[in-house]
């Protein structure tokens, strides 16, 4: 059986070990592949291994070995389902591997905001502590977390993890989802996602790309954030409209943004959020924990192995 990685890099760097998978078959790893290269290293392949590879119908036309494709994420949006399930392939994700690793960035993420933690270190490393006539100084207003009230779009493991999260420092959490579940979580309050904006100091998106989610924070709903808002995404890049929420910061609508997605990665030079107000971005690096990443790979094999023994599991295209 020949089993081939298209994009094995950001996965494993080189602190985790391929070798568990070469036990299953003829396995080869590349650190990535360019679109132009996907079907000559692939044309062998009975499975494939993918992360953001796009996979269209037209490549799956040209793979007439593929029976499999486990994919190096929980988002599957880089393969057409429908036409690897006409050709009968099945396609696996990797889901809930990222819940804890995610949800430690949101409020990395929105402590940045809140304590500033960074531009006080500088400022201490610049001498300004030691030039200060007083025991402490601040460059600008801290706040805390107890009180506030969080707005979470989207009420998955990590939707769920970031409530508990907000709960434990004093946060009043707000819901927005399509499937509220009030008897379940009696200790949020679900709302319509007007509601939602106008009410939270803080929006985190935790929900799916899908072409409903596909841009939900936009020019309009930006509109209706407190000026003092804090936006956080750490879900999928076009959830949000960056070309509006660059607008938003710069113009004032809302106070700020912490994003560790974007619509294209890497970025082209002249998106605008790289020059927008109070925006911090991180390169999509939430899920990219060692921990995180070892458990992805424990799943990777899991779900390879379930298929090649005919119980395929987490299959997305059912």
């Amino acid at each position: 059986m020949k089993i081939v990685n298209l994009e094995g890099y950001t996965t494993n760097p080189g602190d985790l070990s391929w070798e568990p998978f070469k036990k299953y078959g003829d396995f080869v790893v590349y650190d990535r592949t360019k679109p132009e290269d996907i079907i000559e290293r692939a044309k062998e392949a009975d499975c494939l291994i993918i992360n953001k590879s796009i996979i269209t119908k037209e490549h799956l036309e040209q793979l007439p070995k593929l029976k499999y494709v486990g994919l190096q994420s929980t988002g599957y949006n880089v393969i057409d389902c429908d036409a690897a399930k006409e050709r009968g392939i099945v396609v696996s994700n990797i889901p809930a591997y990222s819940t804890a690793a995610v949800a430690q960035l949101v409020f990395a993420l929105i402590m940045q905001f809140t304590n500033k933690v960074t531009v006080h270190s500088d400022a201490v490393h610049n001498g300004e502590w030691t030039k200060c006539p007083d025991f402490c100084f601040w460059k600008s207003p801290l706040a805390e977390l107890d009180g506030k009230t969080i707005g979470i779009i989207g009420f998955g493991s990590i939707g769920q993890r970031v409530a508990n999260i907000a709960k434990s420092f004093g946060m009043n959490v707000v819901v927005y989802t399509p499937h509220p579940k009030p008897e379940q979580y009696s200790d949020v309050t679900f709302c319509s996602l007007d509601e939602l904006l106008k009410s939270s100091d803080f929006v985190t998106c935790h929900c799916p790309l899908t072409p409903s989610t596909e841009g939900i924070i936009n020019k309009d709903s930006l509109s209706k954030m407190k000026n003092t808002a804090i936006l956080i995404n750490t879900s999928r890049g076009p959830v949000v409209d960056g070309a509006a929420l660059a607008d938003a910061l710069n113009n004032g609508t809302i106070a700020g943004a912490g994003v560790d997605v974007l619509k294209v990665e890497p970025p082209t030079a002249d998106n605008p959020l790289l020059s927008a107000k109070n925006c911090i971005i991180t390169p999509h690096i939430a899920w990219a924990a060692y921990e995180t990443r070892k458990r992805l790979l424990g799943i990777l094999e899991d779900n390879l192995k379930a298929f090649i023994n005919g119980t395929p599991q987490n299959v997305v295209n059912k």
